[in-house]
Parts: structure tokens; sequence; C-alpha cells
């Protein structure tokens, strides 16, 4: 069957490297930092480009090639390049094309690092930002300067879960032309195809859903050729190059995606529909509740409403935290999109930095709690937030 006309499963365990002399049924591991050739002059036309080859693994590797191919094949999108860990790939994906002068519309409900680089490392070199509702994609229009050069947003948002219309979201950077910039980590592919909508580029953090079990550090920019060629120029000389062996496992990891996402989204439907009914819990965000104020929204551009679900604790900052602290079989990490059940308080954790404006604009209140639910049997879950519950006060 033509790799064209495979589905996501398939090409998720199908798409690996040609095989070596070997005939491995599995990927091997190119641990190498360079590249040997044959003569002087195939040597200098692979510098030159007139010839195929790899150089350098801060280039390019047998495998952060075959992560970039399945990645792209997902998203479908052209091309990418692989990044040491998520954050790398959220800066490389607007460091690479903004100048100094250049203006960003972001969405204020975005992860706490990426709102350090508009706000603290930009500002440096003279890029500016505007901060707009990502649900309300309208207004976005009236924020444009003649300087905009990109639009950043993540749907669905850290922590708040709010959603952005990417249909809108595509039109508008069409009519204006400019860069779309779909952080997809929340989603995955699996869940959100970005490109279809319009997104010249998509960043992803394999750290999470990806890798799934909190292994390895990794992150992707995928997108249109034209836009890739800078974001691998910009790459190549600063750096921030994915290692053979981080790229193997994600590789391997992407094989179990869907089977994982499926339980995670269902896990995690099951436990924000309990939390609705907890007289202790005053909100849950979760996209597919018919309650989130997008639910029409998310079940159109959604296959399902992901592992991340939040909650707001009736008591606020302090009962968060008396949460937290109660919990048994939950982990308290930063992490996300893991195995194991992760819980993290965003107002004392993730995004302590931002000022409470700032939270309280982004949807983050005092008594939130962030669960990135696991693949533990759900009533083991339950009976744990259930318990929690009890000693949060």
């Amino acid at each position: 069957m033509a790799k064209d006309k495979q589905r996501f499963e398939t090409l998720a365990i199908r798409g690996q490297m040609a095989r070596t002399h070997y005939q491995e049924h599995s990927a091997p591991v190119f641990l190498t930092s360079s590249f040997v050739f044959e003569n002087a002059g195939l040597m200098a036309d692979t510098f030159a480009g007139a010839a195929d080859g790899i150089i350098y693994s801060r280039y390019s590797n047998p495998n952060t090639d075959e992560l970039i191919r399945k990645v792209c094949a997902m998203e479908g999108v052209e091309d990418g390049f692989a990044t040491a860990s998520g954050m790398a790939a959220v800066f490389a994906g607007m460091a690479a094309f903004l100048r100094s002068g250049d203006h960003v519309l972001a969405s204020r409900a975005i992860f706490g690092s990426t709102h350090q680089i508009l706000t603290g490392l930009f500002p440096r070199w003279g890029i500016s930002h505007t901060y707009v509702d990502a649900a309300d994609v309208e207004q976005w229009e009236q924020h444009l300067r003649p300087n905009t050069r990109m639009i950043v947003l993540e749907t669905p948002s850290n922590p708040g879960l709010m959603l952005a219309d990417l249909e809108q979201a595509g039109r508008l950077a069409e009519k204006y032309g400019l860069i779309l910039n779909v952080d997809n980590c929340f989603a995955t592919p699996y869940l959100q195809q970005p490109a279809r909508y319009g997104a010249g580029l998509i960043v992803h953090s394999g750290t999470k859903w990806m890798d799934g079990q909190g292994r390895v550090l990794g992150g992707l920019v995928v997108g249109k050729a034209e836009l890739i060629e800078e974001v691998r120029f910009f790459c190549r000389h600063t750096g921030p190059a994915l290692s053979p062996f981080n790229a193997w496992l994600l590789s391997k990891s992407l094989e179990t995606l869907s089977v994982r996402l499926e339980r995670h989204c269902e896990n995690a439907l099951q436990l924000a529909t309990f939390l609705e009914q907890q007289p202790a819990v005053e909100r849950v965000h979760y996209p597919f509740l018919p309650s989130h104020p997008q639910y029409e929204l998310a079940k159109r551009q959604m296959k399902l409403g992901g592992g991340i679900l939040a909650f707001e604790l009736r008591g606020g900052f302090e009962a968060g935290k008396r949460f937290l602290d109660a919990l048994k079989l939950c982990s308290l990490t930063s992490n996300l999109g893991d195995s194991r059940t992760i819980a993290t308080h965003p107002a004392s954790t993730t995004h302590s930095k931002l000022t409470e404006a700032e939270r309280l604009a982004a949807g983050i209140t005092p008594g939130m709690v962030r669960l990135s639910v696991g693949l533990e049997h759900f009533d083991d879950i339950r009976e744990d937030v259930v318990q929690a519950l009890e000693h949060r006060v």
C-alpha cells in the first residue's frame, strides 16, 4: 500500500527509515556525532548541497530524520526540525522569523515559559506583542498592526483548556499574510491537525504525550517547507538539536500514540464528568464536556477531548495546595502527558511568575488544579481524587 494511502496508526508504526543491510525489523540507533565520506569530492558536494548525505548530527541524523518524517505525515505537512526540548521548538518557531520592530499577536492563555519569551526576552530585541482572548478570534483583527508578522496560539490552552477557532485563525492569517504558529502539544496530531486550517508552523513538545512515559526531552517544529527552511537555518547555527537516542525513543513511542490517547481521553472525560458532580468543585474545564463554552468548536476541530483537565476548588489558593498534599496515587511533578496521573497547582507552580492579574486574565484562578490523566485504572484515579477532595479543608 502506498504511504499516502495509509491511515494515521499505520504511518506511526510503518513510517520508519529504510533498513540497513542487516535487515533489522526495528530501527537502530545511530549514536554518532558525524558521518564519513568516500572521497573529498563527495564531501564537498554534500556540504554544498549538490549531493544527498548526512554531515553532522547537529544538522540531521537518521533517527531525527525518521521522527520528523513520521510527525510530518501525521500532521499532513511538508517538513520539520527536531529540537532538544519543547521550549527549544517554541523559541525556534518564533525567533527564526522575528526581527527587531516586528509584532506578535498571541493568545493570552499560553504556557508560562512562552509568556516569558514574549514578555521578558523578545522586548530586549525590539519585538513586541499583544495578547488577545483565544476564544474571540473575531476581535483579533482589531489588534493587528502594520508590523504584525505572526499569530501565536495554543489550543487547547495550558492550563485552562480554552480553544481558538483554527479555521477563523487560518483565514485571518491568510488575509494579512501572517504566519500562523500553533502549539499543538495538548492535542497531538492524533486529535487535531492545525495545518488543515492554514497553520504554517506547528510546534510540539515531544516530552509530553509523544513520549508518554516521562523519559526524555524533545521538541519539533513542522510545517510548510519554505518556513521550515528558516527554522532549519536558525537551529543548525544555534544548536538546539535533538539527540539521536531521544529521537529514536520518541519515534518508537509514536507507534502507540493513538492507543494511549484513546485511554487517556476516556479516563479524562470520565473524571471530568465525575468532578462536575462534586460539591467541593466550583467549575470543571474539559473540551468535551457539554458545559464547556466551546464544546461545539471542540467537537468540530478535535477528535477527542484530550488527556488534560482542570478544575477550580472552592476555597481558593490554599484549597488547591491542600488538595495536592492529600493525593496518594497521583504524582506531583512538573511534567504532563505521562502514563501516570499528574497533578499541579498552576498558580503556585507553572504560572507562578505571572502576576495575579495576568493569571486571572488567562483564566487561571487561585484554586485551579490541572490534572494530566494517566493510564491507571479509572476507579483508582477517581478514588484518590475523592479522598483528596475530602481532605482539602
